[in-house]
Parts: C-alpha cells; sequence; structure tokens
C-alpha cells in the first residue's frame, strides 16, 4: 500500500462519494502509460474511444484510470503516480455529471446570460459549471466553452457552491453541429411540429411561454455564430415541445422572426427548422 499524501487523502474521499478519481501531473495532464501498459500492450482502452476503466493496475489511460476502487487507489503500482501528482482529476461521466468549463471572464458572461443556474466551481481563470446528467464533451463548443462529461476528466477544485440542477437541453445542444443546408426542394418545408393529441406532459402553457421567450431572447442576444444560434435554440425548443402537441404555428413565427431579425434569411430559418427535426427524428 502506498503512504498517503494530500492528494491522495482528497481522492478517497471523493471515491468514498462515488466520484472516480485519477492523478494529474503538473501541467494538468494524466499520468503518462506505466511500463507495463505502454502503448497500450495491455489491450485496454486504445486511444480512449471506448468507456470504461483501465484494465490494468496503474493510472495509464487518462479518465479511463479513473477509480472508485480504494485499493486500486492505495496500490503499490499507483504508489509514485500519488507521490508525483500536482491534483485530482475525476471523471465527470463516470460519477452521473457533466462539467460546463468556462476558461475566461467572456465565457462566464456568457454562460450566465444563456445557461440556467447550477452549482459554480472557481477555476484560475473562469468557471465550472456543473449539471446532473451526461452527454458527449466536446471542446470549443463556442469562444471559452469546453464541455467534459463522457470519455473526459475535470480537475478537482472544490464542492463549489449553488444548487446542482439537472443537465438542460440547451446545453445539449451546444454539443450538435449543424447539419449541412437542405437542399433546395420543389415541394414546400413544413415547419410545424408534428401534434401526437392528449394532455401535455408540460401541463402548464407557462413552461411553453418561458421555453420560446428564453429562446427568443438568446437568438437576440447572439453576439456572433447567429447561424448556429438560430439551429440550437430551433433545437432546443424542439427537443422540449416538439412531440407533445402543444407547439402552435404563432410560437414558430415567433422563434422565426426573432431570427429574422437578427439577418437570417426566410431560407436560412426553414433549413435550420428541417434540420434540427432531422436530428431529433422528427
Amino acid at each position: 500500500m502506498t503512504t498517503l499524501t494530500g492528494h491522495l487523502t482528497t481522492a478517497l474521499r471523493l471515491a468514498e462519494q462515488g466520484m472516480p478519481v485519477l492523478p494529474l501531473r503538473e501541467g494538468k495532464g494524466p499520468m503518462g502509460n506505466c511500463h507495463a501498459c505502454r502503448n497500450n500492450a495491455c489491450g485496454g482502452r486504445p486511444n480512449m474511444k471506448t468507456p470504461g476503466p483501465c484494465e490494468c493496475t496503474a493510472p495509464c489511460h487518462a479518465w479511463a484510470a479513473a477509480t472508485t476502487d480504494p485499493s486500486i487507489l492505495t496500490s503499490a503500482a499507483w504508489g509514485p503516480a500519488w507521490r508525483q501528482a500536482a491534483a485530482v482529476a475525476y471523471h465527470p461521466g463516470g460519477a452521473g455529471l457533466t462539467v460546463v468549463d468556462l476558461d475566461n471572464a467572456d465565457a462566464v458572461a456568457w454562460a450566465r446570460q444563456n445557461i440556467p443556474a447550477t452549482r459554480t466551481v472557481a477555476t484560475t481563470r473562469g468557471e465550472h459549471w456543473i449539471y446532473l446528467g451526461t452527454m458527449t464533451s466536446p471542446n470549443a463548443v463556442r469562444p471559452g466553452v469546453d464541455i467534459k462529461s463522457v470519455m473526459s476528466y475535470a480537475r478537482w477544485l472544490g464542492p463549489g457552491s449553488g444548487a446542482m440542477g439537472p443537465l438542460p437541453d440547451v446545453v445539449r445542444a451546444l454539443a450538435v453541429k449543424e447539419p449541412s443546408a437542405a437542399r433546395p426542394t420543389t415541394s414546400p418545408i413544413t415547419v410545424l411540429a408534428p401534434a401526437r393529441g392528449g394532455q401535455c406532459p408540460h401541463r402548464s402553457p407557462a413552461y411553453l411561454e418561458r421555453g420560446i421567450a428564453m429562446a427568443e431572447q438568446r437568438i437576440k442576444e447572439a453576439p456572433d455564430s447567429i447561424h448556429r444560434t438560430v439551429y440550437r435554440m430551433f433545437l432546443a425548443v424542439l427537443s422540449a415541445h416538439g412531440r407533445c402537441g402543444c407547439l402552435a404555428q404563432a410560437h414558430i413565427d415567433r422563434l422565426f422572426t426573432a431570427a429574422q431579425e437578427k439577418g437570417e434569411s426566410m431560407r436560412h430559418c426553414e433549413d435550420a427548422w428541417t434540420n434540427a427535426r432531422a436530428q431529433l427524428g422528427m
């Protein structure tokens, strides 16, 4: 068993709480491959493309080496890593979490205006916003903003403050790249979401109204990347309201009007709506 260090003590406490952890070297990078598993000799997780724990007992596969097993964390094989560690990291996806990594003040200001409040952790240059739920982990979804969830790791910087909220659709939509614009067609494009009848599961018109108003506001306030913003807001609205039958033509007209006031053409609006529906299988 390795000697307890400050970082290892922190790691064991987090592991006990169900947080898969790993040591980070100086510079916030994961430890290098161990000698037994250099170049993935163990057959573990080549190129980190398959979710799952590392198949050896050394911290050799970055996020996939994260574990909650105290016998691995305190094993002799991990001893040198903890003695050299500069920080503790964790695998958010393995703990059922998503971290929105805001790398500077501008990114933090954007988050405060555009995504729901949740637990916040201060970083060296910005903030981590932590949500309950998992998703893919793309980098640079917008200037200064990365997503860390499955197949990724985040530095542990303390418990943070504020209540942790559920992962919202508007954050999931950040990971979706808009498909190529739909090709011209001789048939008219239907912009209405499919109504399936029955009572709206949201049970309150106010919920829909808040969603439409928020999407309008974010389109109107988008400082740049208007095509991407319009598509993401259309996608968020459709994912929340597109299948229950409560989304009416008047709501869609409001979204199209907000987009056109920002300079989008009707053709771009129709393409973005069609692509968002196709993305959701509607």
